[in-house]
């Protein structure tokens, strides 16, 4: 399985994009580092990367308009065929555009135990604030600084005598083991079963008198006490694929999808021609577009009062 493609950005010393890099020389690490890329020309962590064969890219971002330097850089990411972004000391506030552009593919690391403290000086506030316990969390890129939904936390006892200086250190190390196992579990995610089932539910049961059972060992979904117009498969008939399978118009429909793109659309077996199985397990899985098959497969099996109601909710 081709491992997800990583770009870091950082601005200084590098020292969690190092902990990244050198986790990925591992045969079994699920991603690669494709590109750090740096708003400081002079950032330590560039000649390291470099060093490890790494490409980077780099850019002052002094005296340039955020929207304009936050393009350049998405520029770079996309010319580098990156599908996730790492931040990794990166002192820059993002542009709306350039979160939305990575959204649900950017994480961050943060020198806090999320939700407090976010912004700067972490660890003096909480050793002010008498608290027990600093950390680091990792968190998804949303617009709001430092308040995306958490992956994971990392605890890091305060002790009598603590500065920001000494806490900051032994949160590194912290750092340094939570990060390569978050970003290797959340690069998964979009090839793990039980999360693709998650997405898929969640998305089949916001139809109307949805319902979830299992049949020839699959969860499917239907409509209460009615056909059903969706499966979900994993490994079916040993065919080693994870799908989701719909209703189509036919066996003409059935051939044009899988001409259009045969590594994703198939013909599952024992479904015949009305069906069409779609690779939830190639990691760029379009969500928008399987709630849009759901939803014409749910047509296809609604009865016509139901299905004219869902029409009209629509145009209202």
């Amino acid at each position: 399985m081709a491992k997800a493609r990583v770009a870091v950005l950082i601005s200084g010393a590098g020292t969690n994009m190092a902990a990244l890099l050198y986790a990925a020389k591992a045969a079994d690490c699920p991603y690669e580092l494709v590109l750090v890329a740096s708003n400081n020309p002079d950032a330590p962590g560039l000649a390291l990367a470099q060093a490890e064969g790494i490409a980077t890219w780099s850019l002052s971002h002094k005296g340039m308009n955020r929207d304009a330097f936050d393009q350049l850089v998405d520029e770079r990411l996309r010319e580098s065929r990156a599908e996730f972004v790492a931040l990794a000391g990166y002192m820059r506030i993002l542009s709306d555009d350039f979160v939305a552009n990575w959204a649900g593919r950017m994480i961050n690391i943060h020198p806090s135990l999320l939700p407090a403290y976010t912004g700067l000086h972490t660890h003096q506030r909480a050793i002010d604030a008498g608290d027990a316990f600093g950390g680091c969390s990792i968190h998804i890129v949303t617009p709001g600084v430092d308040e995306g939904p958490v992956l994971a936390q990392t605890r890091v006892a305060i002790v009598p005598g603590d500065t920001a200086d000494s806490l900051a250190e032994r949160v590194r190390f912290a750092e340094h083991q939570l990060y390569p196992a978050t970003l290797a579990a959340f690069v998964s995610r979009e090839r793990s079963p039980d999360w693709l089932l998650g997405r898929v539910r969640e998305l089949a049961m916001a139809l109307p008198e949805a319902d979830e059972v299992t049949s020839h060992g699959m969860p499917c979904f239907g409509i209460v006490k009615g056909k059903k117009f969706a499966y979900f498969t994993q490994d079916h008939h040993g065919d080693g694929k994870t799908a989701l399978l719909v209703k189509i118009s036919g066996v003409d429909e059935q051939a044009q999808l899988i001409e259009l793109d045969e590594d994703r659309y198939y013909r599952p077996a024992y479904f015949g021609d009305g069906w069409i199985g779609i690779r939830l397990d190639l990691g760029d899985t379009d969500w928008d577009a399987i709630g849009d098959w759901l939803r014409k497969s749910w047509l296809a099996i609604a009865p016509r009062k139901l299905a004219g109601l869902m029409g009209a909710a629509e145009e209202f």
